[in-house]
């Protein structure tokens, strides 16, 4: 109950501020600074990188003590630089941006990493599933408050009440649980964490969702606000109403954790496949709506199947590199994907450029097959 009661309020908080970033960075630079779709792409994909940086070659390479301090002042300057953007221009956007995403580097890992700490596997896992159905919480409740707020204010205003969540977050990190770590001999390569077939399992799982998120993220509110008129409060609800069956799906998984995990991340692609398809093919606010809750339920089970495929083929003392590594992969789709499609986006237009990620998932499951045999019956 400790580990929850810690863990639910920090996911909480960091999600639902990072995603209000994912989401009204592009909004206020299309409509406040008029950036073309090329633009909106490389600034999300900006703070994609610099969070795949402090993930990837910082926070996987050092030790818990250190990492521990370093996650407490990335939460500080978090809280400190979130209603900054509330000023922002069109040109210091650019250096909030990439500032912000490197701190959350150093915080989603080390989240990930305290939640599977627990040495009973069952227990290891209810609660992995139980800190991405927070991530659901957040994410329904984070689009829903600003679609409150937008009714009243704008966008730069929403940033100033965001900034309670990081500002909590800030609150609880000094009460997050690191790893025990025993001098070297418990050290792994990057190396042996990128061939691990369980690591493989759960980079390939999460890009045959991820690629669509990225793209949906960058793009989606652009795409209603464009295409059928709706204000900014209401293209916020569109997310939020995206998030609900999220949730539903990883509530599934949190009341009966996966025991084999094929068939589950198999259904999430064609879930997938049909969400976006019917975008591609109709051309109204309803059906987007409908596609958005299509959506919603394979991003709701996508990710917590990769975190438990990490917990199943790392020891304890390895996740924190298995983690942050996996965490900046995921990064790395959100800087490839933003940063291609906005520009095929100015020359085809956001809706035609949805057709153009379905491939990517189809090539990820066919290589996914390959691998997820290694995790899919757990050891007790």
């Amino acid at each position: 109950m400790e580990a929850i009661s810690i863990i639910v309020p920090l996911t909480i908080a960091i999600r639902a501020s990072n995603n209000m970033l994912m989401t009204t960075i592009p909004l206020l630079v299309r409509y406040n600074f008029h950036f073309s779709n090329t633009l909106v792409g490389l600034i999300s994909a900006l703070m994609a990188m610099m969070t795949f940086i402090s993930s990837g070659f910082i926070n996987a390479r050092v030790k818990a003590n250190v990492r521990r301090i370093i996650f407490i002042a990335s939460s500080a300057v978090y809280a400190a630089i979130f209603p900054v953007f509330a000023f922002s221009t069109p040109l210091s956007i650019w250096v909030l941006s990439a500032v912000a995403g490197f701190s959350l580097g150093f915080l989603m890992p080390n989240v990930i990493t305290s939640a599977s700490l627990l040495p009973d596997r069952v227990a290891r896992e209810r609660l992995l599933n139980i800190y991405t159905l927070s991530l659901s919480i957040s994410l329904i409740l984070g689009p829903a408050i600003e679609s409150l707020i937008l009714r009243y204010f704008g966008l730069r205003e929403s940033f100033l009440f965001f900034t309670a969540f990081p500002i909590l977050a800030l609150a609880m990190a000094p009460f997050v649980r690191f790893p025990q770590e025993d001098g070297d001999r418990h050290a792994i390569s990057t190396r042996g964490v990128v061939t691990n077939p369980g690591f493989i399992t759960a980079v390939l799982n999460i890009a045959t969702y991820n690629v669509v998120f990225s793209f949906l993220m960058a793009f989606g509110g652009i795409y209603a606000r464009d295409s059928f008129g709706l204000s900014y409060s209401e293209v916020e609800l569109l997310f939020s109403l995206f998030f609900v069956t999220s949730f539903l799906g990883r509530l599934y998984l949190s009341i009966r954790p996966a025991e084999r995990l094929w068939p589950y991340m198999a259904a999430a692609v064609m879930i997938t496949v049909v969400g976006v398809s019917t975008i591609v093919l109709t051309n109204a606010p309803l059906v987007y709506a409908i596609a958005l809750l299509i959506l919603g339920i394979p991003h709701g089970t996508t990710y917590p199947l990769s975190v438990v495929s990490i917990s199943r083929a790392f020891k304890p003392e390895h996740r924190n590199a298995a983690n942050s590594l996996f965490f900046s992969f995921m990064m790395l789709i959100g800087i490839i994907t933003p940063t291609i499609t906005g520009y095929i986006a100015d020359l085809i237009g956001i809706r035609n450029t949805f057709i153009v990620l379905i491939p990517p998932v189809i090539v990820a499951l066919v290589l996914l097959r390959r691998y997820v045999k290694s995790v899919d019956k757990p050891h007790e």
